[in-house]
């Protein structure tokens, strides 16, 4: 039988989270009625075959993120597990409809739908910062649907958000209301609010450019729902002590990343008593920092659970 992972002992304390605990626990308001969205979707097949509805795992991105980001590693994880990857766009996100609310209950509802109206049994929910806490929500809610998660970079906690996100929905925001004439000058203004030019290029998958029909440059997600929506991302809507979630749960944090500290760890084996924690050497943006060292920890996973 698998052993209870608690890997607080052999951790080597890090500096603080500078946004734990600044936000009290609260369960999230209930919306009488959530009109479920159809996500737009990649289906990533194991090149020798195997079954698209048996143990698939279903990738999950982070704010302001899409489907496309995961697109590399959902190939690779196809290929060495021999399992079918879906990798989803959330709602409010890459070609999947705009739709409020954007909370995790929302979105949550869509991917149980998601896995019941494909017929997906035993899926592993891999999400990445806000895809984290989506695949927490999942197994927190419905934990029979899902056989194990693998959360990336997010704890689930009640915390504030860093400043940067607020900086990026204001960047887009004057982007959009002037009238840029090419991604040069979109760039100039986005460059005084993030100095990072991978960043910014991530954030830029989201700029569509002027059309036959549309002549200026606008953004394919709905950026005042989303930063109306910060505050909701910077929440987890369970009670620990109250949800739990008794399956397998690895949670895979960056070296340089603050947005799992050595203080949430005693939180997350509240809600998930069986969590194994791994570190990988990146910042907060594990998979594209070290794509190689976090698939090495998700097949390390993946072949103990066949195992035991």
């Amino acid at each position: 039988m698998r052993g209870i992972y608690r890997p607080i002992a052999r951790l080597n304390l890090r500096r603080p989270s500078a946004y734990l605990f600044q936000r009290p626990y609260s369960t999230e308001q209930p919306i009488p009625k959530i009109e479920t969205v159809k996500m737009s979707y990649n289906l990533h097949k194991p090149p020798n075959g195997g079954g698209e509805k048996q143990e698939p795992i279903i990738f999950m991105h982070g704010l302001f993120g899409s489907k496309s980001n995961n697109r590399g590693i959902s190939k690779m994880l196809a290929k060495d597990l021999n399992r079918s990857v879906y990798a989803l766009d959330l709602r409010n996100h890459g070609e999947s409809p705009h739709a409020y609310p954007h909370t995790y209950t929302a979105m949550a509802n869509d991917v149980e739908h998601f896995i019941q109206d494909h017929n997906l049994q035993n899926p592993t929910l891999i999400g990445h910062s806000m895809g984290a806490k989506v695949a927490m929500s999942v197994a927190l809610r419905q934990p029979s649907l899902i056989q194990d998660i693998i959360a990336v970079d997010n704890a689930p906690i009640n915390a504030q958000l860093g400043r940067q996100f607020a900086n990026y929905v204001q960047a887009m925001s004057r982007i959009e209301s002037t009238s840029v004439l090419n991604t040069k000058e979109a760039d100039e203004i986005l460059q005084s609010y993030e100095p990072l030019l991978e960043i910014r290029q991530f954030l830029f998958t989201n700029l569509l450019k002027p059309t036959p029909t549309n002549d200026r440059f606008r953004w394919r997600i709905p950026v005042k729902l989303l930063g109306n929506a910060l505050d909701e991302m910077a929440s987890f809507p369970f009670t620990p002590g109250k949800d739990s979630f008794t399956k397998p749960a690895l949670f895979v944090r960056g070296t340089r990343s603050s947005y799992v500290a050595d203080e949430t760890i005693p939180l997350i084996g509240e809600f998930f008593p069986r969590f194994e924690l791994k570190d990988v050497e990146a910042g907060h943006w594990v998979i594209s920092e070290n794509v190689t060292g976090f698939k090495k920890v998700c097949l390390e996973f993946f072949k103990r659970e066949k195992e035991t």
